[in-house]
């Protein structure tokens, strides 16, 4: 493992691409940014330096955002699906004017590496596409009727005010899977980003403002608020928001959950994941090892889809595990706005903490480290975020492996039979993403099916990580059991209605009853 270059990339002219300033107001409606609360500061873990102060939101902030949203959902909910479609249509568009602006604030703010981050933005263009073509094909059904001369049939509505909070390691793409879908089914939205990562939101906010300019549109549509969980509280309770969609960890979504289930709002909760990878004998090692290692150390194992557990056959083990050692010994870690190196650095000290933390409870539990881990020093890591990707042989019932640790950690662990490797796979508390590298069908289907992975993504010779827009997103048990992105996800940004219609002379009641008067 090593460093390369430093970056040459200008990140003073990137802000001034994305009319970022030396300090930012942390609440907009659209084009009206404002904010008189605190201060946020963000620093990048890529060099340590301040990137921007931001001025957070107040309970009047607040306030004001929430009416301005109830007022532009009156309008919007009225525009025809197709014509909210070519909001989002020209949304996409101009985040591909942005793209290379953008990807790279988000791979500075957040650290991961400069492909990552315009992956990440590409995503938001992908979703935006998608949405276009949702926007003519939000379908609901028509049913016959028991009762003669009635027709039956089920619409979809718009819900209203969808609160949206987002996570530090995807800062833009997961608000996006949210805001384009909800967008065009008539809702509009209130982004809560993570404080860690509020520059990258407000050059996103800043850019779907241009839309609303441009179309004449009211404020409202999309706000966005930064501000503390003492305000974010405020949206989570606030009954007008009907719709809650929030990432993060176990234990955030399960505050969230009782919350917003206190007051009977609807939830779309992605979660933990503790993602685990079967590698079976007949596996292709030279496909299954890239993939492995990508899914264990890309974004720096701060994916919430990052390969965590590695469970490999006995008879293949030790050829799996130096080929893994081989493997790590190529990494680069550095700059990941320098496209040569693989790692870039965790977001922050307390990130790296827990790291620590982790690997000492490996070693506790009985664990043995076959690739060290440790944090980087000296030029190039100034941060003191950098921390070298390691690799654990585990008992797979040990208590770290059943947590969610956020950083690049992989622990290895034998099985002998398909089922004993799959109820290893299901034994943690998390149901995220799951995998299978194997050319043996019979493993393949049994794998997939009812008996096999529990999780709400299961894949076949690829990786863990890296999941399309096209297919719904997220797991089960801890992870949340809610969905985004594609397939038909858009439901949940929707209230369905059945109509019957009477369309005879006579009264029919349904079930044969009889009422007479």
């Amino acid at each position: 493992m090593s460093t390369v270059l430093e970056s040459s990339i200008n990140i003073e002219k990137v802000l001034q691409n994305l009319n970022i300033k030396t300090t930012n107001y942390g609440v907009s409606t659209g084009n009206n940014w404002f904010g008189n609360g605190g201060h946020i500061e963000s620093y990048s873990p890529v060099d340590g330096k301040l990137i921007s102060k931001v001025t957070t939101a107040t309970v009047e902030n607040y306030n004001k955002v929430i009416k301005t949203a109830l007022d532009a959902f009156v309008y919007w909910r009225n525009v025809p699906a197709p014509k909210r479609g070519e909001i989002i249509r020209q949304f996409g568009n101009k985040l591909r004017e942005k793209k290379n602006d953008l990807g790279k604030l988000v791979s500075y703010e957040m650290g991961k590496s400069l492909q990552e981050g315009y992956g990440e933005v590409q995503e938001m263009i992908d979703i935006c596409d998608f949405a276009v073509g949702l926007s003519r094909q939000l379908y609901g059904l028509t049913m016959h009727s028991e009762r003669p001369q009635h027709r039956m049939y089920e619409q979809w509505h718009p819900l209203g005010i969808v609160g949206i909070i987002s996570s530090f390691n995807f800062p833009v793409a997961v608000w996006s899977w949210n805001f384009a879908i909800a967008a065009v089914c008539g809702d509009v939205c209130i982004w809560k980003p993570s404080s860690k990562t509020p520059i990258s939101a407000i050059a996103v906010q800043n850019i779907f403002n241009e839309v609303i300019k441009e179309n004449n549109l009211p404020e409202g549509i999309s706000s966005l608020i930064v501000c503390d969980r003492k305000i974010g509280d405020l949206l989570v309770n606030d009954h007008h928001v009907p719709l809650i969609s929030a990432t993060g960890s176990t234990a955030m979504g399960r505050e969230i959950g009782q919350k917003v289930a206190k007051r009977f709002g609807k939830t779309i909760l992605e979660l933990g994941g503790n993602n685990a990878i079967i590698v079976t004998p007949s596996a292709d090692l030279d496909l299954a090892i890239p993939a492995i290692v990508f899914g264990a150390v890309g974004t720096a194992g701060q994916r919430c889809t990052t390969t965590r557990r590695l469970i490999i056959h006995e008879s293949i083990y030790q050829d799996v595990k130096q080929r893994l050692i081989n493997a790590y010994k190529q990494l680069r870690i550095g700059n990941p706005l320098d496209p040569q190196n693989h790692v870039g650095p965790l977001i922050d000290k307390a990130a790296v903490k827990t790291y620590l933390n982790a690997i000492e409870q490996i070693i506790a539990q009985g664990g043995k480290m076959v690739v060290p881990g440790g944090v980087l020093e000296g030029p190039g890591y100034e941060s003191e975020c950098y921390v070298k990707p390691c690799i654990a042989e585990v008992n797979p019932e040990m208590g770290i492996v059943q947590e969610e640790t956020f950083a690049p950690i992989l622990y290895l662990m034998k099985y002998q039979t398909l089922e004993e490797a799959i109820e290893i796979q299901n034994s943690v508390p998390q149901g995220l993403s799951s995998s299978i590298m194997s050319l043996n069908l019979r493993e393949v289907e049994y794998f997939l099916s009812v008996n096999g992975s529990d999780c709400g993504i299961a894949n076949v010779n690829i990786g863990t990580s890296g999941a399309e827009i096209g297919g719904a997103f997220g797991g089960e048990k801890e992870t949340g059991g809610g969905r985004e992105s594609g397939s038909d996800s858009w439901k949940a940004y929707m209230r369905r209605q059945t109509n019957t219609i009477n369309f005879g002379t006579q009264l029919p009641l349904a079930q044969g009853i009889k009422f007479e008067i």
